[in-house]
């Protein structure tokens, strides 16, 4: 199960997301679904923009909605694994 303490070795496809803080000011904001992930992008499904985005995961801070509505905030730069590496360590 998916808890504060342990999102960093979680799989992030499927959660909803939010951006809070980047290097781009653009990206301020952006909010969606994870729909993909590789070891330095978030490919999100923006809500609001009705496009899908790939994201570095370096210039960002994410905040991610768990299912009980709990919200998780993580830098990128926390989460830069490819998704497999990350889930083996937990």
């Amino acid at each position: 199960m998916r808890t504060q303490q342990n999102l960093h070795l979680h799989e992030f496809i499927g959660l909803k997301v939010r951006i809070v803080n980047s290097s781009s000011r653009k990206w301020i904001g952006l909010c969606g679904k994870v729909i993909d992930e590789t070891k330095n992008l978030l490919v999100i499904e923006c809500i609001n923009r009705k496009k899908i985005l790939k994201i570095p995961k370096t210039a960002c801070t994410f905040i991610f909605e768990l299912e009980n509505n709990e919200e998780v905030e993580l830098k990128g730069s926390s989460i830069v694994f490819r998704p497999e590496e990350r889930t083996k360590k937990a």
